[in-house]
């Protein structure tokens, strides 16, 4: 790993298959990084899709199962099974983000902040499939749908469009719903899962963050206004809705006003 720059170790995860192999790589680039033993940028040409395994089917998301949190285990399962595979998604849109972009205008801080949040990404699925695997279950047991990764091609073109949609609707969009999906777990007295809930929303408040503090570099590098920049961007790009409720506390925490988003809410 040491002849291995930061963009070849980023391609080399997203060309991993294997969900628990493809996490390992991302926490052990991130601390070859972090020591110096791998010091380089360097360039590096990202797949057009990530390595996936032959599990979980990928399905249209009507299709894949509901995610109610009973008393029993089924629902919980569902659940703690799209989050890991949200969680993956994750680690390669982190990686993806930073080869795809990679280039002399971005400063050693872009790579830093978004190989900070790969191995973020990596840890989270690493403790959601610890979870599966206490009810009993695993990765792959469930279908999937594919629709993260879609927004990540809509917005191959261009950085500030893939700052916009991913991190900063995608991800906030996690703040806004995890913290009832806690309480739920709670509820039903599984507190080991929704601690790992906790611990992830804590989490993505950052990567928010990170998203919305490049995205107005960006903007500022291109002489654009950052609200009404994300405003078009995510009209253009994102074929969801954007709408409340909104946790409006953790989104602030994230550095993301409301003037961002109440707009595209209202229509």
């Amino acid at each position: 790993m040491e002849d291995e720059t930061l963009c070849a170790g980023a391609v080399r995860v997203l060309e991993t298959p294997g969900p628990a192999d493809k996490a390992r790589a991302t926490r052990a680039l991130a601390t070859a990084w972090r020591s110096g033993r791998v010091a380089a940028i360097g360039h590096a040409v990202p797949p057009k899709r990530p390595a996936r395994p032959s599990f979980p089917e990928l399905k249209p998301p009507r299709q894949v199962p509901r995610r109610a949190i009973t008393t029993g285990t089924k629902g919980r399962v569902a659940l703690l099974h799209a989050l890991a595979h949200i969680e993956l998604n994750a680690i390669d849109l982190a990686w993806d983000i930073l080869a795809r972009f990679a280039g002399p205008d971005l400063p050693e801080a872009f790579y830093a902040d978004w190989l900070g949040v790969a191995d973020d990404e990596a840890r989270h699925f690493e403790m959601l499939s610890d979870r599966l695997s206490a009810l009993g279950a695993a990765y792959g047991d469930l279908p999937a749908h594919d629709g993260l990764w879609q927004s990540a091609a809509a917005t191959a073109h261009d950085l500030a469009a893939r700052l916009a949609v991913v991190p900063m609707v995608l991800e906030a969009r996690g703040l806004d719903v995890t913290p009832a999906m806690v309480a739920k777990l709670e509820a039903v007295g599984d507190r080991a899962s929704a601690a790992v809930l906790q611990s992830i929303h804590d989490d993505e408040i950052g990567h928010v963050a990170v998203g919305r503090r490049w995205f107005q570099f960006v903007c500022g590098e291109r002489g654009l206004d950052p609200a009404a920049t994300f405003q078009n961007l995510v009209r253009a790009h994102f074929k969801g809705q954007v709408k409340p409720p909104f946790n409006h506390l953790s989104r602030e925490r994230a550095g993301l006003p409301a003037a961002y988003y109440e707009p595209l809410a209202a229509g």
